[in-house]
This record gives C-alpha cells, sequence and structure tokens, in this order.
C-alpha cells in the first residue's frame, strides 16, 4: 500500500521558519522523483519545488526561490522541506506527490497539469501574526 505521510505544519509568523517531512512507503521512493505541492484557502493547486529521485537535481517556482529548499534522504525513504522567510502568502495547505519521471513533478505542473502518481493528503501551515 502507497503512502506519503506529510508532517511537521503549523501556525507561524511572517519570517519564521518551518521545515516540513514527507515519508514515503509502499513504493521504491528512490526510483520517484518528488514534488511538492500546495493549496491556499480558497484556491487552486500551486507546484513549488521538485528534486529528481537521485536529489542532485532541484527545480524551483519563482515565487519560493531563495526562501525554501527541497531534499530528500532516500535510506529514510523521507521528503524535506525547508521553508524561511515565511510570508503570509505562503499559507496552504502543502502536499508531497511522487513520478518516476521528474519531468512530471516539475514541468507539466507549471501549466496546471498535475500528473503525478502518488499524493499525501497535506499538512497545514498558516503564516499569520
Amino acid at each position: 500500500q502507497v503512502q506519503l505521510v506529510e508532517s511537521g505544519g503549523g501556525l507561524v509568523q511572517p519570517g519564521d521558519s518551518l521545515r516540513l517531512s514527507c515519508a514515503a512507503s509502499g513504493f521504491t521512493f528512490s526510483s520517484y522523483a518528488m514534488s511538492w505541492v500546495r493549496q491556499a484557502p480558497g484556491k487552486g493547486l500551486e507546484w513549488v519545488l521538485a528534486i529528481n529521485s537521485g536529489g542532485n537535481s532541484t527545480t524551483y517556482a519563482d515565487s519560493v526561490k531563495g526562501r525554501f529548499t527541497i531534499s530528500r534522504d532516500n535510506a529514510k525513504n523521507t521528503l524535506y522541506l525547508q521553508m524561511n522567510s515565511l510570508k503570509p502568502e505562503d499559507t496552504a495547505v502543502y502536499h508531497c506527490a511522487a513520478d518516476p519521471s521528474y519531468l512530471t513533478c516539475y514541468y507539466g505542473v507549471q501549466y496546471g497539469e498535475f500528473g503525478m502518481d502518488y499524493w499525501g493528503k497535506g499538512t497545514p501551515v498558516t503564516v499569520s501574526s
């Protein structure tokens, strides 16, 4: 049974940092590229970052470049999202998603094509003073 379980979300103030985790099971994590996708209240899905299966290539949306970092530990089957300098507009439910294709995880998503095979249920992040 495939599972992606996000954790680490919460309520923080503007300028704070937060680290999200995504624990994977039920598939060969090291063979899958991964994405973080967020959904703000009342809005559609927004792709944020992607990382290839080996962890040596990453792609970032302009809205988070320089503030967010994606990484993975294939030995632990875990994906991470380090979020710094958080802004109120970062408030959203953050989902991790997996697909064998890195292209799927970073290219089509920029045009609204969220075709990744596996998705987690998400963890909420609220940035508010």
